[in-house]
């Protein structure tokens, strides 16, 4: 039930201990494609994501030249789909391997 502030201003009631995850919290399923970089057990989207940094900066994945530019290797290849994406980019194509 919503309270009232100070000003008179209505609000919303705070949410219960448990309440349901949230998108970013709910964990998805890695294709084999994705699962080959993440592992094949079911992740929470900001993690995949977390993963994906890691791999790419363990392996010098980067445009040196531009930052923002991801060079797809023989394993990033298949998700990506094409030879460079930037970081903007990545979360779209990382949505195609999750369910």
């Amino acid at each position: 039930m919503p309270t009232k502030t100070s000003d008179g201003a209505k609000k919303p009631a705070a949410k219960a201990a448990g309440s349901k995850p949230n998108a970013l919290q709910k964990p998805l399923q890695p294709s084999k494609e994705l699962a080959a970089i993440v592992g094949s057990n079911p992740l929470p989207r900001g993690e995949v994501v977390s993963k994906m940094w890691e791999y790419i900066k363990k392996h010098n994945l980067q445009n040196p030249e531009n930052k923002r530019e991801i060079i797809a290797d023989d394993k990033l290849q298949p998700i990506f789909g094409k030879p460079k994406v930037t970081m903007f980019e990545m979360n779209k194509h990382l949505a195609q391997h999750l369910k």
